[in-house]
């Protein structure tokens, strides 16, 4: 397909579901530069991080609910060409709630489709996924021409939901307008690999904090274990051929669009290991310490299991802030532990994608980005550290201020054999606490000048840990 740079945006009025997210915004932003109309933004978030980046570029924003018919068809009303990439259940806790993701994925690509029927939408391209077609077992150069995996083997809700999703949209295609027999709907799903690049708010958010913990000590699988990925920048260019793809009234091509009821695959098209490509990378510019323990892939499936069941057992209140993420999940195991990549070469045929950007250049930015958050936020050591100070303080504590009752008293025996009278054990308490409260103070001084909108939380964290905390600091001001 050779058309334009901008044939079917420029004075076109476009509407992403999920515009507030890493590829809805990008998306957003992207299809304004090319010279649409008007680029409106369902997403069920009142905020995001790209928020006041859409609004000043002049996308519409309009908070919603999929799950909505009423917020859906308030939504589509005008519109030539729609975007859904609104989802749910795609990693970490997300993926334990079942209902939701059928909610979410399945009846709102319901009332999605029925909007586009009921409001004449022209175009309509779903962001599907991989697991449309993957479960677990390995796949090499797959094509378009792979079956949907059986719906009752995929481990998770996602990848299960996005099947009945991509489906149901597929066969949508051809559908004629409600109002207008002569207008239809062509739809086309895009099938990403896992994305990357800088914001990228799924993936690697996740696995860095694990890593700043100290958790992320282990790989699954070998280094011949191949993924694919894709840089945000050329999925984004994948998004807008396949819309093109979809155009019906091209002179001298009028018919079915080439793109009408067709899956494609994205990646970059360089298959890799993740722990190698990104991770690696990733971890030593930021200074953690590099995963040193290797679990084959059905111990790392055994271990996912028990954390599903753990997440399973605190079902009502995975929403909870408090709730932490669980370490990790079997389709996460199966996604970095299983070999499994394809071919865009289908895409490349019938959509004219080609990669803009490449592996090198998209991880070079991805770096950089993750640096320079690094930089503006608190930085600290491992739980570890955390766990050994806080329980030394405690310790000391309970045996210069508490009475030895119950275990306290195992806890004084140790101190006073340690430090044989109760007059040291209380004066290394006290010196503890100054010691400490002098680095914290000093430390909100030194912040104050090196990092100022963390000046307080490096107050609180020396006090708490001294010298482990100002360690960090220290390092940032020679830096």
């Amino acid at each position: 397909m050779h058309l334009s740079a901008n044939e079917g945006i420029e004075g076109v009025r476009f509407l992403v579901t999920g515009g507030q997210g890493f590829v809805g915004a990008a998306l957003c932003l992207e299809l304004l530069r090319r010279g649409a109309r008007e680029v409106r933004c369902l997403d069920l978030r009142a905020v995001s991080a790209w928020s006041q980046q859409l609004l000043d570029a002049g996308v519409r924003i309009i908070q919603g609910d999929v799950r909505k018919k009423d917020d859906v068809g308030r939504a589509f009303r005008g519109v030539d060409c729609v975007f859904h990439l609104a989802s749910y259940g795609m990693s970490g806790k997300e993926m334990v709630q079942a209902g939701r993701s059928d909610e979410v994925n399945i009846n709102g690509t319901c009332n999605v489709i029925d909007a586009c029927h009921e409001h004449g939408v022209r175009r309509l391209v779903y962001v599907s996924t991989y697991n449309v077609v993957f479960g677990g077992k390995p796949i090499v150069n797959g094509n378009e021409a792979l079956p949907y995996f059986p719906i009752e083997d995929h481990v998770d809700a996602y990848g299960r939901s996005k099947s009945v999703a991509e489906q149901l949209v597929l066969k949508s295609n051809g559908r004629p307008a409600k109002s207008d027999k002569s207008t239809r709907l062509y739809t086309c799903a895009i099938r990403p690999a896992a994305i990357y690049g800088p914001g990228e708010e799924r993936h690697l958010p996740r696995i860095l904090s694990l890593a700043k913990l100290g958790l992320a000590f282990f790989r699954i699988g070998g280094p011949d274990v191949k993924t694919d990925w894709v840089y945000i920048d050329n999925l984004v260019l994948a998004l807008i051929l396949a819309s093109m793809g979809l155009l019906d009234d091209i002179p001298g091509r009028k018919g079915t669009p080439v793109a009408a009821g067709q899956a494609y695959f994205i990646c970059d098209g360089s298959p890799c290991n993740t722990f190698e490509f990104i991770i690696s990378p990733l971890f030593r510019s930021l200074g953690y310490a590099l995963p040193r323990v290797t679990l084959d892939t059905s111990v790392a499936l055994a271990i996912s299991r028990i954390f599903l069941f753990i997440s399973t057992l605190f079902y009502p209140w995975l929403d909870s802030k408090w709730m932490p993420q669980p370490l990790i999940l079997p389709a996460e195991v199966y996604k970095v532990g299983v070999t499994h990549y394809f071919s865009f070469l289908k895409a490349r045929e019938e959509l004219g994608y080609v990669p803009m950007v490449s592996p090198r250049e998209g991880l070079a930015a991805t770096i950089s980005y993750w640096q320079e958050r690094k930089r503006m936020e608190l930085d600290g050591p491992t739980i570890f550290t955390w766990l050994a100070v806080t329980t030394g303080l405690l310790a000391v504590f309970s045996a210069a201020c508490l009475p030895p009752v119950g275990p306290l008293k195992w806890v004084l025996d140790i101190h006073l054999l340690v430090f044989r009278s109760m007059l040291v054990i209380r004066l290394v308490f006290v010196t503890a606490i100054a010691l400490h409260f002098i680095e914290a103070v000093y430390a909100w001084f030194l912040a104050k000048k090196v990092d100022p909108r963390n000046a307080t939380g490096w107050f609180w964290q020396t006090f708490a840990l001294g010298f482990f905390s100002l360690r960090y600091l220290l390092k940032r001001a020679r830096g």
